[in-house]
């Protein structure tokens, strides 16, 4: 219901009940003035009467006249209460009358004053205020119908009704006219209110009224500026929160205190595996146990810290920590990238050590030898000869070492030109003919069509070959065949070597280009690599933005090759 429907029935209840309330009180007051006056001319009508019923006028004559004078009852009464006279009854009639001695007129009338009574006459059968005062012969009473009473009442009553109604029009009317007036405005704050409660905070009350409600609206006002400015400021901090959370490298994962997931960063969307759209429940974070139980600890009031595990495949650091009005955060570092550099370390240390030994251990152990008088010239030699090529073995590991780790840190920055590819093919294969001699490997050069030529650095380019012809001629036996080709693939050329060597078995082809990797170590040394020729070609296809490849079948030989982009047109 409305307001103003409201306040109108509120006005029309309140007019109803004065109305009820004044006319109950005007007809009871009125009734009771006019038995009051009535009452006062009667009492003095009977102390006249009183006066002139003297000994010797005959009683009943005296009340007829005296009826017919005043327009009233006029009854005569002896001290005995005998009825001597009644302008209602005739003389004979008067003996048959009952004594009135007990009449409760009488009885108060004897007990001093005047005494007054209603009730129906037993003798005319109507409705009479019967009044009686003490006269010296007895008692004078007369009566009156209250029928001109109530008459009159009734007269009045009319005239209430008609006032009150007229009254009640006119107080509807000026109630609707309040009730519009004030509802008015209050419909319009009350519809603004709902507005900006809505999320319209450009809604401003226009009302300017005077009083409260003129009051309200510059409060509703105010309190909207504030409100905007808070929500405003609100907003401006949670975009700031949000752009820090999600440029931080570490996952984070906040979970309310009903286990709900109401923000997860950029970085805890990758690691963890997320996509839901917040807020989704914690039951569909990933399923790991330590995971879980961190959580519920956290949820609990309890701190998680420095938990390692293992999640989506991902080594990562978890901490959970409680938040003080419910709910719990938790923060995993990526620890994978660590960890696996931390194996190459370890691996790294361990192959150089590994391969460092056997030559120092040889010219350990010939140079000792060499100490001995005794040892023959020819040994002497012999033993020479082997330190000096243990210490080119270990020279060959170093220097590689230093190409692979100024590659890899960025001290090396390739200078790619347009590279002629049967030039530095030439150029290369010129230096190894004599080792592919020795083995009786043949050399040759094949260039595809629209792939004369590569974008690479020239030195890189010529390292490439030679570490993969070197590597190709090792692994190749006599009568052998080892070509240096160019293909054009997309927008690049692949610039390679292919044998008709040993091969590879299938499950060494995808490693072989990490560092000290060997199928056949034994083999490896004994053919002279150090293991890093072919990190090395990756490496530095890497630096130019390409990639590489390998293909093998044991026993029918082995295609490497690195891929060089073009430049852009």
């Amino acid at each position: 219901m409305r307001l103003a429907q409201r306040l109108l029935l509120g006005s029309l209840l309140v007019i109803g009940v004065i109305l009820i309330l004044v006319f109950a009180l005007s007809e009871r007051g009125l009734r009771a003035g006019l038995l009051e006056t009535t009452a006062a001319r009667m009492a003095a009508d009977a102390r006249f009467l009183g006066t002139l019923w003297q000994p010797g006028i005959d009683s009943d004559s005296l009340a007829d006249a005296a009826a017919d004078a005043l327009e009233v009852r006029v009854t005569l009464i002896d001290s005995t209460g005998r009825v001597v006279g009644d302008s209602e009854f005739e003389s004979p009639a008067l003996e048959r009358l009952e004594n009135h001695a007990s009449r409760p007129e009488i009885a108060a009338a004897r007990a001093g004053g005047s005494g007054t009574h209603v009730r129906v006459s037993r003798s005319a059968g109507e409705e009479a205020l019967f009044l009686a005062v003490p006269a010296p012969r007895g008692f004078a009473r007369v009566a009156i119908s209250t029928a001109a009473a109530e008459e009159t009442i009734a007269r009045a009553r009319r005239a209430l009704l008609v006032a009150g109604g007229i009254g009640a029009l006119a107080a509807m009317l000026l109630a609707l006219v309040f009730a519009r007036a004030v509802s008015r405005p209050v419909a319009e704050l009350s519809e603004v209110a709902q507005q900006i409660a809505g999320g319209d905070l450009t809604r401003r009350p226009a009302l300017v009224a005077p009083g409260e409600v003129g009051d309200l609206a510059v409060a509703l006002h105010r309190m909207t500026e504030q409100l905007a400015s808070r929500l405003s400021a609100l907003e401006a901090e949670d975009l700031l929160l949000g752009a820090v959370i999600d440029a931080l490298n570490e996952a984070v994962v906040a979970v309310d205190a009903r286990r709900r997931v109401v923000r997860v960063n950029v970085a805890g969307r990758r690691l963890l595996g997320i996509r839901d759209v917040v807020p989704f429940s914690a039951d569909q974070l990933p399923r790991d146990a330590a995971l879980r139980d961190a959580l519920s600890a956290a949820l609990s009031g309890e701190s998680v810290d420095g938990l390692e595990l293992v999640i989506e495949g991902r080594t990562v650091a978890l901490t959970a920590r409680p938040l003080s009005r419910g709910g719990a955060v938790l923060a995993a570092l990526d620890l994978t990238d660590v960890r696996r550099l931390e194996t190459i370390r370890r691996d790294f240390v361990a192959n150089v050590s590994h391969e460092l030994k056997t030559p120092l251990t040889v010219i350990g152990g010939f140079a000792e030898t060499l100490g001995d008088p005794g040892v023959s010239p020819t040994e002497r030699d012999t033993f020479a000869r082997t330190i000096v090529a243990n210490v080119r073995r270990m020279q060959r590991i170093v220097d590689d070492l230093l190409d692979l780790s100024r590659i890899e840190s960025g001290g090396w920055l390739p200078a790619p030109v347009r590279v002629d590819v049967e030039s530095v093919a030439a150029d290369t294969m010129a230096s190894c003919r004599a080792m592919a001699a020795e083995k009786g490997v043949t050399l040759s050069t094949d260039v595809g069509p629209n792939a004369e030529w590569v974008h690479a650095d020239p030195t890189a380019a010529r390292q490439v070959i030679a570490n993969l012809v070197e590597n190709a001629i090792r692994y190749t036996p006599a009568g052998g065949q080892v070509t240096v080709f160019s293909e054009r693939e997309g927008h690049g050329v692949w610039l390679g070597v292919r044998d008709t060597g040993i091969g590879i078995a299938p499950e060494h082809v995808s490693r072989i280009f990490e560092r000290f990797y060997r199928v056949d170590p034994a083999r490896s040394r004994e053919a002279g690599g150090t293991g890093l020729g072919l990190s090395i070609v990756r490496h530095l296809a890497e630096a130019h933005g390409g990639r590489v490849r390998a293909e093998s079948t044991p026993g029918r030989g082995t295609t490497i090759a690195a891929y060089f982009p073009s430049p852009p047109a």
